[in-house]
């Protein structure tokens, strides 16, 4: 079975083009500083109803490492997490939080370059009363996610790889990838202005 760590050099542009738009979250989940590393790991997943966050600091301390923690949450008045969170969870190994809500201590997470991928930043936490199982699908940035996902985000975004196809997927990434490096800007010109005249022409434009 494929290690999720080998989509570390895959781009999501690359991943996105496989995939389609389904497997794409939506451009709220971004990272919350920059320049941000890609991170791929599979996904453990988390659900917090909105003003809580009980389950992901539950969650730290037992996702394993490499774990991209997946949170849904759709909270946009509470912070799910803060700086000691994500210390924590950086210590513990895990790759970085993508979450469909909020952080807070944003300074902190910075420093500590820890990847968080979420909506924004607030500076009031949520309560730690919602008890909900660990690792059952979620939807996060719209995107439906299962337990072993892969997760890839950098800076462009981020993907979900069912993991029932990741093997299928990595090999296809890795063969487009080769085929663009062995492709020079000007053959990729000419190939490209051939299939937009063609598509041009097919709708009867002219000029």
């Amino acid at each position: 079975m494929t290690d999720a760590t080998e989509f570390q050099d895959i781009p999501t542009t690359t991943l996105a083009d496989l995939l389609g738009r389904d497997q794409v979250m939506d451009i709220g989940i971004r990272p919350l500083w920059t320049p941000v590393p890609r991170v791929a790991g599979p996904a453990f997943t988390v659900s917090c109803p909105p003003g809580d966050n009980l389950m992901l600091h539950a969650a730290i301390h037992r996702a394993g490492p490499g774990a991209v923690i997946v949170v849904e949450s759709g909270d946009l008045d509470h912070a799910l997490a803060g700086g000691n969170v994500c210390a924590v969870a950086r210590r513990r190994g895990i790759a970085a939080f993508v979450a469909d809500g909020l952080i807070r201590d944003l300074a902190e997470v910075r420093e500590l370059g820890f990847p968080v991928f979420a909506r924004g930043v607030v500076p009031i936490p949520g309560a730690k009363k919602a008890v909900r199982p660990l690792n059952e699908p979620v939807r996060c940035g719209g995107v439906r996610i299962a337990a072993g996902d892969v997760v890839v985000a950098d800076e462009e975004g981020v993907v979900a790889v069912p993991a029932a196809r990741r093997t299928e997927v990595l090999q296809a990434a890795r063969a487009k990838l080769a085929k663009e490096a062995a492709e020079s800007l000007d053959d990729w010109e000419m190939a490209h202005r051939a299939r937009i005249d063609a598509l041009l022409a097919e709708r009867g434009f002219e000029g």
